[in-house]
């Protein structure tokens, strides 16, 4: 099945969140984004983490994607924000100027993405000199944690585990990734483990209106609207938290620099 990110229904499906303070935090202690003038962000989705860039200081952003209904959802949720562009384009070639960018950020992009040599190669060619390359995926192991009232992700493989091929497939390990980067050029690489607030519903309820909807879930769309059922009244079995519920994501996140 899987999503099609050329839909205008899912134009908004990446636009309901804010990029939480745990991941500001996090890349803050490695890159000082005040003192960055222009960055890129491939497979900007719904702008985000556009819009957290310029938040953390970035002067300008460009958001990339190769789905114009993306795009669409993407300004919409910028309106705000006079600094970011958006431009269509694809990881492979983004059609943008080379050695321009301070910031090239790549979350979320490479597991839809085979040949991730190619992909950073776009990233250096992007890149200035000194400039810092993100990207932010899941592994494999980070994938198949188990679920619990904070890692909600867990609970879709024990409900079906015909979803763990399906992931494990899509997924990069961290040494490719690494040696990746590091033949294409990149250098002081360094690896983080974060967990990210996606997050905070009010309630149980909340949340499992928010998994209906499939919303910002790819992988959701994997199963048909019965197995979705079931994987709902599963998670409502699971949690038995009252009140809030803070949703926790497991990231890996990889920043080089182009010397």
């Amino acid at each position: 099945m899987g999503i099609d990110f050329h839909s205008q229904q899912h134009r908004r499906s990446y636009t309901t969140r804010q990029a939480d303070s745990s991941w500001k935090a996090a890349l803050a202690k490695h890159i000082p984004f005040h003192s960055m003038g222009k960055a890129v962000d491939i497979g900007c989705g719904g702008g985000i983490y556009a819009k957290a860039l310029v938040d953390m200081g970035v002067a300008s952003v460009t958001g990339v994607d190769f789905s114009l209904a993306m795009l669409d959802g993407a300004k919409e949720n910028s309106r705000a924000y006079p600094q970011i562009t958006f431009v269509q384009g694809n990881a492979f070639n983004t059609g943008l100027a080379g050695d321009t960018f301070d910031i090239v950020l790549e979350r979320a992009l490479i597991h839809h993405i085979q040949d991730v040599k190619a992909c950073f190669q776009e990233a250096f060619r992007l890149l200035q000199q000194g400039g810092y390359f993100i990207v932010q995926d899941r592994t494999p192991e980070d994938c198949l944690l188990p679920g619990d009232a904070h890692h909600i992700r867990g609970y879709f493989f024990e409900s079906f585990p015909s979803l763990i091929q399906k992931e494990v497939e899509r997924r990069h390990n961290s040494q490719l990734v690494t040696e990746s980067l590091q033949e294409v050029g990149f250098q002081e690489i360094s690896e983080l483990k974060l967990w990210e607030t996606r997050q905070v519903y009010a309630n149980k309820e909340q949340l499992l209106a928010d998994l209906q909807g499939r919303v910002g879930r790819s992988l959701l769309h994997e199963l048909n609207d019965n197995q979705l059922s079931t994987l709902l009244e599963d998670i409502r079995n699971a949690i038995t938290t009252e009140g809030s519920i803070m949703e926790k994501d497991r990231w890996t996140i990889w920043i080089a620099k182009k010397k």
